[in-house]
């Protein structure tokens, strides 16, 4: 019964908060800011709206790719069309349960190319800390090249960036006293907990152990610069983006991630932190919120899309 209810709460406190940002963003907008809005899907050049897909679609295929390595070096040759497949449905599990992509990605595996649930979810968590520490490198160059910018607005939130460092640095400090315990310590608890994530903690090790540990990292820098570049293309379907300078693409491509994770896929907190970086930076409130609606919408139907047909297809495909 808790199990239920935790994973309801995991379900519905997400959607909840995005459909108040939703209903926030909207009712403090004016009618010709909303009219502006509409106007601005109307007139967008879908062209590039379509390139951004394409692109979005190396990176579905990079993805799957690179779980290949992590998989051949734990001894499990797994058909590419799976591989992929479960990524889209990950992808589209996400949207409706954070994070619970992952375990459904792992499962789905184990179901049809018969990799223990436990390695193959130890690969997931691997791919995800690779993918931290690069987008935390985003993070780094995005602040350090916009750190004025970045200072002022704090600033003007009564935001202190001491504060803020202070708060990183106890964090980090943190980390490294969890992952010392873990290596170290010789308590019954760690000891239990090592011996049950043993098939887990081969998975997430085999990075390091891999043969092809260099395709791999070029297939994680692959992933990241397609989700970039993704963003990238899509300010040419509106002519008040269409000349934004780089600097600031990157800096509403680290907000835009980052507000993914506190809903359903970003819903709602997606348009609002792109229209709140742009604003920064000249962008008039109406238009950012129409870029992020843009490149949420159109992303997440992608993923749909993707989700259902792999749902549908993977039995099909995998019939004995």
């Amino acid at each position: 019964m808790k199990a239920l209810l935790r994973k309801f709460f995991s379900l519905i406190v997400p959607l909840i908060i995005g459909i108040g940002i939703i209903y926030y963003q909207f009712t403090t907008l004016t009618p010709n800011e909303l009219n502006n809005i509409k106007l601005s899907f109307l007139k967008a050049d879908y062209f590039y709206i379509y390139l951004s897909l394409m692109v979005s679609l190396l990176g579905y295929w990079s993805r799957a790719y690179r779980w290949k390595f992590a998989l051949q070096h734990l001894g499990y040759q797994t058909k590419f069309h799976n591989d992929f497949m479960t990524v889209c449905v990950s992808y589209l599990v996400n949207l409706t349960l954070p994070r619970s992509g992952e375990i459904t990605r792992a499962a789905l595996l184990k179901k049809y190319e018969k990799v223990p649930f436990d390695k193959a979810f130890g690969t997931v968590v691997a791919e995800r800390m690779v993918d931290l520490l690069i987008f935390l490198l985003f993070i780094a160059v995005g602040l350090v090249s916009q750190f004025d910018t970045m200072y002022a607005f704090l600033l003007e939130k009564n935001l202190k960036f001491e504060t803020l460092l202070w708060l990183s640095f106890a964090g980090l400090m943190l980390f490294v006293v969890f992952i010392l315990v873990w290596i170290y310590a010789e308590w019954k608890i760690i000891l239990k907990l090592k011996q049950k994530l043993s098939g887990l903690l081969e998975g997430m090790l085999s990075i390091v152990k891999m043969k092809d540990k260099w395709r791999y990292l070029l297939h994680s820098f692959l992933i990241w610069f397609s989700y970039l570049i993704m963003f990238y293309v899509t300010i040419f379907a509106l002519p008040e983006t269409a000349n934004m300078s780089f600097d600031v693409v990157l800096m509403g491509f680290i907000f835009g991630t980052l507000a993914v994770g506190f809903t359903n896929g970003g819903l709602g907190a997606y348009p609002l932190a792109i229209a709140m970086i742009f604003s920064l930076y000249g962008t008039s409130n109406e238009i950012g919120v129409a870029f992020g609606w843009l490149i949420w919408t159109s992303q997440t139907l992608l993923t749909i899309l993707l989700g259902l047909l792999s749902y549908l297809l993977l039995p099909v495909l995998n019939k004995k």
